[in-house]
């Protein structure tokens, strides 16, 4: 799957708005004491990147019949399937659906299986996922470590299906990440990053990131 051509890339919070201060909350070890706020500050930043993604999408000419006549508009004209990679993803996947009235959506697992403290393979083993043929895929998970969750996800999917392109919607990227997925994704992949930080630490995790946004979300797993 690996080319030689440029990824698109997207930085949502080269300005602070309102996305960096959801951020800042999502990152504030005392905030993330409270599982509630955390899952409905990564649902408003789904929100917030749902609509800067939109505007990438094709629309049609349309006119909407007011009670005093009619107005010239666009209406959306592209199918969207929302795709999450459980488990971290499903708080971030409400924030999308809230605008995305019609589309369908679809769920895949991954997750690291470690062999020590250091080394790690990424395994799916669960895939629910409509027809994407000639689909817009948005694929959202909170973070972008590695890249390799996310590498593993499009090689089974495009195993199957051929969506007519693949946004990635990340709210916090690693330089490393970014670049092995520069490195194997085909062009017609986006990326979108609401927030990108320095580096991986021995352990392949972001610093300074967040945590485990699963496990702050949902509470810690065996």
């Amino acid at each position: 799957m690996a080319n030689n051509f440029a990824m698109h890339l997207h930085y949502l919070n080269e300005k602070p708005s309102l996305l960096t201060h959801f951020i800042n909350e999502l990152r504030d070890i005392e905030i993330q004491k409270e599982k509630g706020r955390f899952r409905k500050n990564l649902e408003k930043i789904g929100s917030l990147m749902a609509y800067e993604m939109s505007k990438h999408l094709d629309y049609k000419p349309i006119a909407v019949t007011t009670p005093l006549g009619q107005k010239a508009s666009h209406d959306l004209q592209d199918n969207v399937v929302v795709l999450s990679i459980l488990r971290a993803g499903l708080a971030l996947h409400q924030g999308f659906i809230a605008f995305l009235n019609t589309s369908d959506h679809g769920f895949i697992s991954a997750y690291r299986d470690h062999s020590d403290e250091f080394h790690f393979e990424i395994k799916v083993e669960y895939m629910a996922v409509p027809d994407l043929k000639d689909k817009i895929l948005w694929i959202v998970d909170p973070m972008l470590a590695t890249g390799k969750s996310i590498v593993e996800v499009i090689k089974h999917l495009q195993a199957l299906h051929q969506p007519k392109e693949i946004h990635l919607a990340v709210v916090v990227a690693a330089p490393e990440g970014i670049a092995y997925l520069q490195q194997q994704l085909p062009e017609h992949v986006h990326l979108w990053m609401a927030d990108v930080d320095d580096c991986l630490n021995e352990h392949q995790y972001i610093v300074p990131g967040l945590g485990d946004a699963g496990d702050l979300a949902y509470g810690v797993k065996l």
